[in-house]
């Protein structure tokens, strides 16, 4: 997924790094320490293979804990300086996240969420943009605000 899954990475970015640079040590790392090495990994990264390769994403590979989505987001909002309203705004949203918000954008994201509504009413697909952006930061780990889903 092209834009989601750059909502995710920007959400979920020591998530998604991790699990690379996990998988690339363990194996140099494995050889030296057979035992020990893949005991400590394999209590973090064998329950995740299994899980993941039904669902095929990226985040939902490598979170164990849920993620709290509003406090990363509301820290984000605090360090830019930026009055945006992430909240409600799936333009706001994507701006939050140094992420495209131009309608273009919008309706690439609409059409990975297989959106069957009207893109021209951008109003109406910019609600159901943002309710199912917060939908699969929920179903993928992430900790929302149930008003959001």
């Amino acid at each position: 997924m092209g834009i989601l899954s750059n909502i995710f990475h920007k959400i979920f970015p020591q998530k998604s790094a991790p699990a690379p640079a996990q998988q690339q040590n363990a194996p140099a790392a494995a050889p030296a320490q057979a035992p020990a090495a893949p005991a400590q990994p394999a209590g973090q990264a064998a329950p995740n293979p299994a899980p993941t390769a039904p669902a095929a994403a990226a985040p939902a590979s490598t979170l164990n804990q849920q993620v709290d989505v509003e406090e990363i987001l509301n820290a984000k909002l605090k360090a830019s300086g930026q009055q945006l309203n992430w909240r409600t705004s799936i333009v706001d949203l994507m701006k939050l996240l140094d992420l495209d918000s131009s309608l273009a954008a919008r309706k690439e994201l609409a059409a990975e969420l297989h959106y069957t509504g009207d893109t021209s009413d951008s109003a109406s697909m910019n609600i159901w943009l943002h309710k199912q952006v917060m939908k699969k930061l929920a179903e993928n780990g992430g900790k929302v605000p149930s008003d959001l889903q």
